[in-house]
């Protein structure tokens, strides 16, 4: 592969959580952004999306270290672990609630799933079926008394009143662009009003990514097409906290012989046991991978 010179204006990221083995799909993945960026001559960063202080564990992480190596990628250092930057989150999060664009969520996922069922004509986005907003209209006085009586509570956008904000101030609609589908207008009301934290979790996906993505300078991101609608919230975000924009490529991911993705409790499918039975990558990505992409993916 013949390199380009040297651009700091190409950065992209592998940002994988260390919940399990990586399989398969993430090497495809994590394949994909570093070819491009070799391809571009730009910088290439790895991340740690570790919130789920739960789930996470070290020995996860030592082993992303050694299947990345053993596919010859090499990442800038130091690795970004968000479980160290939770300020960072809070200090967007508290931002948007100084705007009043987030509300107080005390449903549980039973009440939630109660009120879903309740409500045949309940709106649905690509995940199913979307929050039906119960909290939404509780009140700033009785959101502030249950929250001091202790009821536990997550923290919501409303895209709603985040998007009226931005037409009132000649913002809308909000535009980004993938690499491989083109320019997009942003339909955040599509995911319904997300969770932005939670109090196990001080953050979640959505927000975490949207301010890492800024902060490291990130300039392409380079991931699975199940997140593609994942981006039209990160959008909104985008343009509430004032932050950068970046340029979006959402590949397609691999599929197993039945047409279903790969997942973590593949166990025999992870790099790890790929490669402690003494398999080799170009074997891996011959097996594995798409046609189309063996040859680039070799290189």
């Amino acid at each position: 592969m013949k390199k380009k010179q040297t651009s700091s204006n190409f950065v992209t990221r592998f940002a994988p959580s260390p919940t399990g083995g990586l399989h398969v799909g993430h090497a495809y993945s994590a394949l994909t952004a570093w070819r491009m960026c070799q391809q571009q001559g730009g910088r290439f960063l790895l991340r740690m999306e570790d919130i789920d202080v739960a789930r996470c564990r070290e020995e996860y992480v030592e082993d992303i270290y050694a299947d990345l190596a053993w596919l010859d990628i090499k990442w800038e250092m130091p690795v970004r672990c968000q479980s160290e930057h939770f300020e960072d989150y809070q200090q967007a999060l508290d931002r948007l609630k100084a705007m009043g664009f987030v509300y107080p969520c005390f449903c549980t996922r039973a009440e939630i799933k109660a009120e879903i069922t309740r409500s045949p004509s309940a709106p649905h986005g690509p995940d199913g079926a979307l929050y039906p907003g119960t909290c939404r209209h509780l009140g700033a006085d009785k959101a502030a008394s249950k929250a001091a009586d202790g009821f536990a509570h997550a923290w919501r956008i409303n895209v709603g009143a985040a998007q009226e904000y931005l037409q009132s101030d000649g913002r809308w609609p909000l535009v980004w662009h993938d690499e491989l589908k083109g320019d997009q207008i942003a339909e955040p009301a599509s995911l319904g009003d997300v969770v932005l934290a939670r109090k196990d979790t001080p953050t979640s996906y959505h927000l975490a990514v949207t301010v890492d993505d800024n902060l490291q300078g990130i300039s392409h991101v380079i991931r699975g097409e199940d997140l593609f609608h994942a981006t039209h919230i990160h959008r909104l975000l985008q343009a509430l906290l004032d932050l950068r924009v970046p340029k979006y490529h959402h590949h397609a991911l691999l599929l197993d012989e039945m047409g279903k993705r790969f997942a973590k409790r593949d166990k025999a499918l992870t790099i790890k046991a790929i490669r402690s039975r003494g398999g080799t990558v170009s074997e891996m990505i011959n097996q594995y991978m798409f046609f189309g992409e063996r040859e680039a993916l070799s290189e």
